[in-house]
């Protein structure tokens, strides 16, 4: 097996490979406005680094999110690419699993990312490997009796330390860590999400109102 993984739903453009034992290569820059320009060279680096040709890639992974809708659809859209080009398997997981995996934490805590609008994407897990409910988008103030005491790990937390008091890294996400898991899980014969995005809230570009349509003559 060789696992390409890929995540762009957070400002880290992140890429590992994944032998099905170890993780053999990775990258991670961590640049919220460039995901598109930066995903490609990544793959190119990693299988440069590793020795490999992206014909030798077995499965994908990819992050679904929660995110951004800009970033997080360019990892999308190419993993999509590659596997339909490649004739390979696209395993969706959420992208907040990655950074609780990466974590290694064994007690109830918190994984909390940017959301931007002064709102943070968060999940409850168990422990690193198990989330225990669904991914909200929330204002930090609305989730702090829910969140108090818990550890808590991700760049959402470390924005807001006066809601999440016990907050540590990893704060950006990486594909090494969700390669990782989806390698476990593919051992195990654990299901996987949909390779679709993860939105908790309309976009941020919409059409304006009032608009007029010019109806050519």
């Amino acid at each position: 097996m060789l696992l390409l993984a890929v995540d762009t739903a957070t400002p880290a453009v992140t890429v590992a490979l994944h032998d099905g034992t170890d993780v053999v290569a990775e990258t991670s820059r961590v640049d919220a406005r460039r995901h598109g320009e930066l995903l490609l060279p990544a793959v190119h680096q990693v299988l440069a680094d590793a020795g490999l040709k992206l014909d030798a890639v077995t499965d994908l992974v990819v992050g679904v999110g929660p995110g951004p809708y800009t970033g997080l659809r360019v990892g999308l859209v190419t993993a999509a690419t590659f596997g339909s080009v490649l004739g390979v398997p696209v395993h969706g997981l959420c992208t907040l699993d990655g950074l609780a995996y990466a974590s290694g934490i064994e007690e109830p805590f918190v994984v909390a990312t940017d959301a931007r609008r002064k709102e943070v994407y968060w999940a409850r897990y168990d422990d690193f490997r198990t989330r225990a409910g669904e991914p909200s988008v929330d204002r930090p103030a609305d989730i702090a009796e829910q969140v108090a005491g818990a550890p808590a790990v991700g760049a959402g937390a470390l924005l807001y330390p006066e809601v999440f008091a016990d907050a540590r890294g990893p704060e950006h996400q990486s594909a090494a860590a969700l390669a990782a898991l989806a390698a476990e899980r593919l051992a195990a014969g654990a299901g996987f999400l949909p390779p679709t995005p993860l939105y908790l809230r309309r976009p941020d570009a919409q059409v304006p109102k009032n608009y007029k349509v010019v109806t050519p003559r």
